[in-house]
């Protein structure tokens, strides 16, 4: 409701008051603005009635509106004649700031109803202005206290970063503002209020930016005006800007980034340059916790990736025992899940700090513990590995060093033995007697070559340094020999070769082939101490040659079928180990073969004992 006064003497006195006097209605559109609040504010009536006035700062409008609303609660609870009195700040019409003294209160009619409110504007006398400056900057004090807390609590880089920018506008009332990061030569913008989103990771030169250029000075704070160079590339988008305040942040005691704040509208003075100062020394502590705290983030999700990708299982305890972490490979090692096991013992004894312990699972598995004391928490940590292998190449190799000691004695006996026999007794044995002596000494010797000549593959098969070459061959004649030059060894085992027509020549290596052969015979009558039938046979199969080597011997006993090609392993069928041997030979035809492309497996034979199955690739033919 617009109040056209028809009362001459009370429009008399409207316009005659020494005081700006401004209604307004309940849509806060202006109703009454006297020549005294055109010669405070500097727009006419007419300019003003019916519009909302352009005089409350954005940062006093919560103020302003604060005073309407308890005016309300006034009207309501005392009645008439409510008023409130505030020192505040209003805009001029050219921008720059007015100190008043506002005396508000409710407009009604004689019914009761709101009509709006009514403000009478005192200008403040000096006192009053310094009051109401150390009023003000005790103000903006405590909100800069407030600010600071808010942001140091906060440890997320980004929303440290905007916050910062927010903060800066709201202290210093800026149009516009942002934070820069320095990066080596350069700056990128990385948080801004009031400018267009696609400026945002803008990024221009530092040493000819204002940045750069306060860097050189030695200062922490600077004002550019209109003669300095506004446009500093990145704020060239804001219109009307006349001012530019920076201050520049440090991160241990290294510059950081710089606060931008972009004036185009209001004045800039010392108090919101001393704002900007303050802002920027907090804003690189709140910076560097966020820092600190991101690196912490980084590190314990790069140890997390560490322990979840280890091999060995790890676990770690707190100061009463109890596990808190549990990596995937605990899992695995023990058979226990995380969620089982966090918040409850280790399932197996542990060591003390720096030491370590071996002991198996009940699942078999062997295990090597040693634990490691964190001094800062008390928390330990426990690293178990899977020795299981290692365990048993262990054993293996005492086995093999014990049967190896063993093999080696008997011929050498054997060979000292008569040896002496011939030295000391020379003239009183007979010819017979000499000559099978020496027999006897050729065969043990025979036998000590074959052993070495097994340790000599053995150890070049473990260092996957054993050497074939692959070629054509001719298989069946390969055969022949091997199968005739044991045909003689045994007069209880008869030994047959049965080779398809036409069989193919083979790809390979001959002289691979034919100690791979030779083994499997020996093996054959080896385990085959009654004698019988030791059988031959060979074909081609599509792409590939295969030969089978079938005895009639103690067989090997089930679930040894595959372990009897690895390293010092012997089967355990019947009296298998009372054969001596050192586990070396199939381990040895394995390789091998394989270093042929080939395959070898064991199975059972139909009636009883052995059948061993090579398999080799058919040579390509030549046209």
């Amino acid at each position: 409701m617009q109040l056209s006064v028809h009362d001459p003497i009370l429009r008399a006195v409207i316009e005659c008051a020494a005081d700006a006097i401004v209604a307004v209605d309940r849509s806060f559109r202006v109703t009454v603005w006297n020549p005294a609040a055109e010669r405070m504010f500097g727009w006419s009536a007419e300019e003003m009635l019916g519009r909302v006035p352009p005089i409350v700062p954005d940062e006093l409008k919560a103020e302003h509106n604060a005073v309407q609303e308890r005016l309300l609660t006034r009207r309501a609870g005392e009645g008439d004649g409510a008023q409130i009195s505030i020192a505040t700040r209003r805009f001029h019409r050219d921008g720059h700031l007015i100190d008043v003294r506002i005396d508000t209160s409710a407009l009604q009619d004689r019914d009761g109803t709101l009509l709006g409110w009514v403000g009478v504007y005192h200008p403040v006398e000096e006192d009053e202005v310094a009051q109401h400056h150390m009023a003000e900057r005790a103000r903006l004090v405590r909100r800069l206290n407030d600010i600071v807390a808010d942001l140091n609590a906060e440890l997320d880089l980004a929303v440290v970063l905007d916050r910062i920018t927010a903060a800066l506008i709201e202290l210093t009332g800026a149009d516009a503002g942002g934070f820069v990061r320095i990066e080596d030569d350069r700056l990128r913008l990385v948080s801004m209020y009031g400018l267009p989103d696609h400026m945002r990771g803008a990024s221009a030169d530092l040493r000819s930016s204002l940045v750069g250029e306060l860097l050189r000075s030695g200062k922490t704070v600077m004002l550019a005006t209109g003669e300095r160079r506004l446009g500093d590339l990145v704020w060239s988008e804001l219109p009307g800007l006349h001012t530019i305040a920076l201050g520049l942040s440090f991160l241990q005691n290294k510059p950081y980034g710089a606060l931008y704040a972009l004036f185009s509208g209001r004045k800039i003075g010392h108090t919101e340059l001393e704002l900007l100062e303050l802002l920027a020394g907090h804003a690189g502590v709140a910076v560097g916790n966020a820092v600190a705290y991101a690196e912490v983030v980084r590190q314990r999700a790069h140890e997390r990736a560490v322990i979840d990708s280890s091999a060995d299982g790890i676990a770690v305890l707190d100061r009463d025992g109890i596990v808190r972490q549990w990596n995937p490979a605990a899992h695995v090692l023990t058979g226990v899940p995380a969620k089982e096991i966090i918040g409850r013992e280790l399932p197996f004894d542990k060591p003390a700090p720096g030491e370590m312990l071996t002991f198996p699972l009940e699942s078999g598995v062997w295990l090597n513990v040693l634990s490691a004391e964190i001094v800062e928490t008390g928390e330990l940590v426990v690293d178990f590995r899977d020795v299981s292998e290692a365990k048993a190449l262990e054993e293996a190799k005492d086995l093999f060093l014990a049967t190896t000691s063993h093999e080696l004695r008997t011929p050498i006996t054997v060979v000292q033995g008569f040896a002496s026999t011939l030295v000391n007794r020379w003239d009183e044995m007979t010819d017979a007697d000499r000559r099978s002596a020496v027999a006897t000494i050729a065969e043990r010797a025979q036998s000590l070559g074959r052993l070495v000549e097994h340790l000599l593959l053995g150890s070049r098969a473990g260092a996957d340094e054993l050497k074939v070459t692959i070629e054509s061959f001719d298989l069946a004649r390969v055969l022949e020999g091997v199968v005739a030059g044991f045909r003689s060894l045994s007069s209880l085992h008869r030994v047959e070769l049965h080779v398809a027509p036409g069989l193919p020549r083979a790809s390979g290596d001959a002289m691979a082939t034919d100690i791979v052969l030779g083994q499997l015979l020996e093996n054959a009558v080896k385990y085959s101490p009654d004698g019988g039938a030791v059988t031959v046979r060979a074909w081609a199969d599509g792409p590939d040659v295969v030969v089978t080597v079938e005895d009639e011997g103690i067989g090997i006993a089930p679930g040894d079928h595959e372990r009897i090609f690895e390293r010092f392993v012997q089967g355990e069928a019947g009296d298998r180990r009372r054969f001596g041997g050192i586990g070396l030979g199939l381990y040895i035809v394995r390789r091998l073969t394989e270093a042929q492309g080939g395959e070898i497996s064991a199975h059972p034979a139909p009636a009883s004992g052995t059948r061993m199955r090579l398999v080799l690739k058919t040579a390509p033919t030549t046209p």
